[in-house]
């Protein structure tokens, strides 16, 4: 038997599913220019696969720019192609305090189970490095070589991962192959 998965959306086929995970720095440079990048990516995976699930943290600048273009591109003709999954470390004190609208806003959102208990500065590593194992994709948004984003990235390299860097200002979203 097939693993389900119950979302709002509906009941979908793990088998069915392509998965892309979003990592990038607390700050974003280029902002406009990246989001600008960020939107064609997501609507050329739309456009190339049948559903898509976005996986995305909550921790800075590129993760609401990833959150928010995914939810703008789903209210354009999108939403039953695409889910927007939050996925924490462990239930944050913002969270518990605003479930509802966390509900509201994500379709799914998941308590990393191996990070929940750990230390919480580890907690964001050992995030990462489930979401990176478990995605088809890597979009990431790296204008340095430090931090989690990074280490997420590098992870993501020693296991072949495809990675596709917006903040590449010679990315050519109509080149890249999925």
């Amino acid at each position: 038997m097939r693993d389900m998965k119950y979302t709002r959306l509906g009941v979908y086929d793990y088998g069915q599913f392509y998965r892309v995970g979003f990592f990038g720095h607390r700050y974003v440079e280029k902002f406009r220019e990246t989001e600008d990048r960020l939107e064609k990516l997501i609507r050329e995976i739309l456009r190339k696969k049948a559903f898509v699930e976005f996986y995305v943290g909550r921790n800075g600048d590129f993760d609401q720019m990833a959150a928010s273009t995914v939810r703008r591109i789903r209210m354009n003709g999108y939403e039953r192609e695409c889910a927007l999954v939050l996925v924490l470390p462990y239930v944050t004190a913002e969270y518990r305090d605003n479930e509802d609208s966390f509900k509201n806003y994500y379709d799914d959102i998941e308590i990393c189970e191996a990070a929940e208990f750990s230390h919480p500065k580890g907690a964001f590593a050992i995030r990462n490095r489930e979401t990176v194992e478990r995605c088809d994709l890597i979009v990431c948004c790296l204008e340095h070589e430090k931090g989690g984003a990074h280490k997420a990235v590098e992870y993501a390299k020693k296991l072949g991962k495809p990675i596709i860097n917006v903040a590449d200002s010679d990315l050519l979203v109509s080149e890249v192959k999925l």
